[in-house]
């Protein structure tokens, strides 16, 4: 076949693909809105004719022999749909016009996700799967929590599994609240995104390490992992590079961990400590960040910027050290699950499992 046909064929096949995920799109909104419907009925009738939760369980046996071959209408979901109505029943769903397709209708540049107490088709509600959204409503409690997760599920395409990991891990209480000096270095566009990017602290969770591990081994591990690494970092950061060398006159300096963020279009270096944040640790990054947008940033990319990660910090002491730092740069404490006591001194060293391997071999 000539080319001509080859084109078509991957032509038909993107607009396929394309229709399925508009369709696929199209019935989750459905699906939510009724569940909204269905939630809303359960609060109204309960309320007008005092009915208890018994109501529910009849409610779901019934459906069940009305609709044998459907599912989704469990006695756990039926009560999920309740408390999804309830939760959001007296909120009044407002987000900025940019986040929205042309196509939204605004009421004073921000649209209202219900009407009357009808899921508008447009609503942020409508724009996650479902059990995603049981997921939220088992941890959140506050309307403001649930937002924010729905928001970074949409903006980094969480799956259900990926979200749990970042509820548990209380996101945010995190996200967005590292030490910096974003506001003096950095453009305010690129300062309010720096902000929002970093988190404190880091939740190193998927490494089971000794407490006195080294910086060099704590690389390795974390680059290991690199997957659940970059989950840890965010959506946006492309690894670059371990123990990055640049020559600095005749001298060859070493990076712990480069990377690059797509969405910011800069370099990110990141210092790892094994210990509590001293000032000197800002004069080094801002040396490593001088020599990164002298030797690898293009015209085309933004100020590199640096993150040191330490055991601890003291708030004051990082505000003096960051105060007269010209490169952007900020300061965040990490948490990893550190190796068992009990189970360290009943491993064996190298020394001993090396012999017993000899042992075996004679």
């Amino acid at each position: 076949m000539n080319q001509n046909y080859f084109n078509w064929i991957q032509d038909i096949k993107f607009r396929i693909r394309s229709a399925q995920l508009k369709a696929s799109v199209a019935v989750n909104t459905e699906m939510i809105r009724l569940y909204w419907d269905i939630g809303k009925s359960i609060v109204e009738k309960q309320t007008a004719h005092s009915w208890g939760s018994k109501v529910v369980e009849q409610m779901a046996k019934d459906l069940k022999n009305e609709l044998p071959d459907t599912n989704g209408f469990s006695r756990s979901n039926l009560f999920a749909m309740r408390k999804f109505y309830h939760f959001y029943k007296d909120v009044e769903i407002v987000f900025p016009k940019q986040n929205l397709s042309q196509n939204v209708e605004f009421q004073d540049d921000k649209i209202v996700q219900q009407v009357d107490g009808q899921l508008n088709e447009n609503s942020i509600l409508c724009k996650i799967p479902w059990q995603h959204h049981i997921s939220i409503l088992s941890k959140c409690k506050k309307y403001e929590e649930a937002i924010f997760y729905i928001n970074q599920t949409i903006q980094n395409n969480w799956s259900r599994n990926v979200l749990e990991i970042q509820l548990n891990s209380k996101l945010i209480e995190r996200q967005g609240k590292a030490p910096n000096n974003f506001e003096h270095t950095l453009p305010k566009h690129q300062s309010d995104l720096a902000k929002e990017i970093f988190k404190d602290p880091y939740k190193f969770d998927f490494l089971t390490i000794e407490s006195e591990i080294q910086e060099l081994q704590l690389e390795k591990q974390l680059t290991d992992n690199i997957t659940s690494f970059l989950l840890e970092l965010g959506k946006g950061f492309a690894f670059v590079g371990r123990q990055y060398p640049l020559l600095v006159g005749n001298k060859e300096r070493k990076l712990d961990l480069l990377f690059y963020h797509l969405k910011m279009h800069c370099y990110i270096v990141i210092d790892l400590k094994m210990e509590d944040f001293e000032p000197e640790f800002a004069g080094k990054m801002n040396y490593y960040l001088t020599a990164v947008d002298k030797q690898v940033k293009t015209e085309q990319d933004n100020p590199s910027i640096g993150i040191i990660l330490c055991k601890s910090k003291d708030k004051i002491e990082v505000e003096y050290a960051l105060q007269d730092i010209n490169k952007p740069m900020g300061i965040s404490a990490f948490l990893f699950s550190e190796l068992p006591l009990n189970l360290k001194k009943n491993m064996p060293t190298v020394e001993e499992l090396e012999n017993q391997l000899n042992n075996i071999i004679q």
